[in-house]
């Protein structure tokens, strides 16, 4: 049996982030256990006080369990925090230190929200991406050059590391953990439980190019309308720097600066996020999603398509699809 811990921090923290990991992850073992005959994970809250006070002494928390009695673990959960992040950091500084270690001893960590503070006191995003709300974004690069934070991104994963966004898009973040340890179906039965809707992780088909259009280069953000409206169709790149009287290399530095990638990269970007939303949504078979998207080489499409998102059409598909479990 895997181990999962959800954190306590001390603190004046979040409570719905710690309650609610635990019922969808209990939830999830329970439809396990009726399923399967066993339960996935143990869960534990661990702390370092015996009891944490909420809303100012409205509620409290009791851990099961003194974090040093956990020498190791699978899933560790790290709730949102207040936003007083440098007395949140000081008042658990072990804590700090234990994630430290479950991580180089193996452990995968999520942190929910304002969480990523503790992560990142702990050097544990030093070097990633992170994604935290979008109010704290700004303190947490300043505090933390070293982390590549994107608040746009309601959740991200690099390397056994999760973030999320803020407020209750934690529940996605929950749900895509319990699509990952358990399976699709167990997550989809999740949702509905719950009524949380399962794929908000991937957003919409466009959400991932949202964070890349808060850049001033205008000519860029025309570039990138023009290349959108004409997703489907053959784009001669210098031909496009012509039409704003701009060099061919003067338009791929800007284009690279303002949006962190070439202009093919995004095109090929938009395309395969298209292509995904239609695998997810739709019965379409690969080729014709491929020929929607404006790909005529199935073996292209493939190799871009896995390059952006660590698997094949038909992987993505069978995984993603929400047709799959119907009925399930």
């Amino acid at each position: 049996m895997k181990h999962l811990t959800i954190i306590v921090p001390n603190g004046e923290n979040n409570l719905s982030s710690i309650v609610g990991a635990f019922k969808i992850f209990s939830r999830a073992n329970a439809y396990r256990k009726e399923h399967q005959g066993k339960e996935l994970f143990r869960i534990e809250l661990a702390g370092t006080a015996p009891v944490v006070d909420f809303y100012g002494g409205l509620f409290s928390v009791k851990p099961h369990t003194d974090i040093s009695q956990v020498k190791q673990t699978d899933l560790i959960i790290v709730p949102s925090l207040n936003h007083a992040f440098d007395a949140a950091v000081a008042q658990n500084a072990p804590i700090i230190e234990w994630l430290r270690v479950q991580y180089r001893n193996g452990a995968e960590i999520a942190s929910i929200c304002t969480g990523a503070f503790l992560l990142a006191a702990a050097g544990l995003l030093d070097g990633k991406t992170c994604s935290t709300h979008w109010s704290a974004a700004d303190q947490l690069k300043q505090r933390f050059p070293k982390i590549n934070v994107e608040s746009d991104k309601l959740l991200t994963e690099e390397n056994g590391i999760y973030t999320n966004g803020g407020a209750y898009s934690f529940l996605n973040l929950v749900l895509y953990l319990v699509e990952k340890y358990f399976d699709r179906q167990t997550a989809i039965f999740c949702s509905k439980v719950f009524q949380i809707e399962i794929d908000r992780h991937s957003q919409s088909a466009f959400m991932i190019f949202k964070g890349q259009k808060e850049h001033g280069d205008e000519m860029v953000k025309a570039a990138q309308t023009y290349i959108e409206e004409r997703m489907s169709e053959k784009i001669s790149f210098e031909q496009l720097s012509a039409r704003f009287a701009v060099g061919r290399r003067n338009f791929d530095r800007r284009f690279i600066k303002a949006t962190g990638n070439t202009p093919l990269e995004y095109f090929q970007r938009l395309k395969i996020e298209a292509a995904k939303r239609a695998f997810e949504t739709t019965r379409k078979t690969i080729n014709q999603v491929m020929y929607e998207v404006g790909y005529s080489d199935l073996k292209a499409f493939r190799e871009v398509f896995r390059k952006i998102t660590g698997m094949s059409p038909l992987e993505y598909r069978n995984r993603y699809n929400k047709e799959s479990f119907a009925g399930g």
